[in-house]
């Protein structure tokens, strides 16, 4: 009997009657081809972009660093970066020294880029370094460098490093009134202050602190602090871009400037925030960058450049 059911299966299959005809089989075989093809040219795709990712990150780490070693004034010198894109694969060097040619080669760090990628640009006047000015981190070869894929040109980062020593990746836009940075003073002295806080309405526990002092100058006649505060849901932070500096700095008043940074993605900045010093609040920022002044009365008005 159970023979009997066997055959009678096999017959239907053959007839057509039963499971799957050939030609299903085939599409079905050639669906799952093109879907898994799909799938992997995805990957591809999001490994490439990624590889470009790090590494414009990793260059925008080391112009941070040649940045941070001169304000710390390490060995009493200047640092700065030298890319060369003549190099296969090509490179770009953390130096010690006030240009790359008088450097101190003791001291050279090399970092080379992926084998798939290479510098395809770079704009920083009339040579391939960037040094940073000592006290305010400052430099004379404000530019960019872009780097692409070398197998789909298309796919570019540009690294960017303005006067004032800022490095950021993609195009920057400044989220204030009129998308401009403001200008306002306050009424006190602030030679002695000790803090100055990033207060976040909406995330209290991502509240960051800096210290005043740390980043005055010598003199205590200005002060600069840029940095990047990751703000939100645990799973779901985003960064949060600033500088601040002053124009002005003396016993009586201090003029401070804001910049608040956005990309062209528009991924960064986009929560609420105070900023407060020594507890008077100077200035608050509603999540789509607009500006008011805070609860202090030593605020004069603000105004927008």
């Amino acid at each position: 009997m159970q023979n009997l059911k066997l055959q009678l299966k096999l017959q239907n299959f053959k007839n057509g009657k039963g499971g799957f005809t050939l030609i299903e089989i085939i599409l079905v075989v050639a669906i799952l081809i093109i879907i898994t093809m799909l799938i992997l040219f995805s990957f591809r795709s999001l490994l490439t972009q990624t590889n470009l990712d790090n590494t414009s990150e990793e260059i925008m780490s080391i112009l941070k660093l040649a940045r941070s070693k001169t304000l710390a004034s390490e060995g009493s010198a200047q640092y700065g970066v030298y890319f060369n894109d003549t190099t296969t694969p090509n490179q770009y060097t953390l130096f010690k020294g006030s240009d790359y040619v008088s450097r101190d080669n003791s001291f050279d760090n090399i970092y080379k880029l992926p084998s798939k990628i290479e510098i395809c640009e770079i704009n920083l006047g009339m040579g391939k370094e960037v040094v940073f000015n000592r006290i305010d981190g400052t430099t004379d070869q404000k530019g960019s460098v872009k780097i692409r894929l070398i197998a789909d040109i298309t796919k570019t980062d540009i690294v960017n490093i303005n006067s004032s020593g800022w490095v950021y990746i993609g195009e920057e836009i400044i989220c204030c009134q009129n998308g401009r940075h403001i200008h306002f003073d306050y009424n006190d002295d602030t030679q002695t202050a000790a803090t100055l806080s990033l207060i976040f309405p909406d995330y209290a526990g991502d509240n960051f602190d800096i210290s005043f002092q740390d980043y005055l100058n010598e003199g205590k006649t200005g002060f600069k602090w840029d940095g990047s505060i990751p703000v939100g849901p645990i799973l779901n932070k985003t960064d949060q871009k600033l500088i601040i500096h002053t124009r002005s700095l003396t016993p009586a008043a201090t003029q401070f400037c804001v910049h608040r940074l956005l990309p062209k993605d528009q991924i960064y900045n986009d929560k609420a925030l105070n900023i407060s010093i020594d507890g008077e609040e100077l200035i608050k920022f509603s999540a789509d960058g607009a500006a008011t002044k805070g609860s202090s009365l030593k605020v004069g008005d603000f105004e927008y450049n």
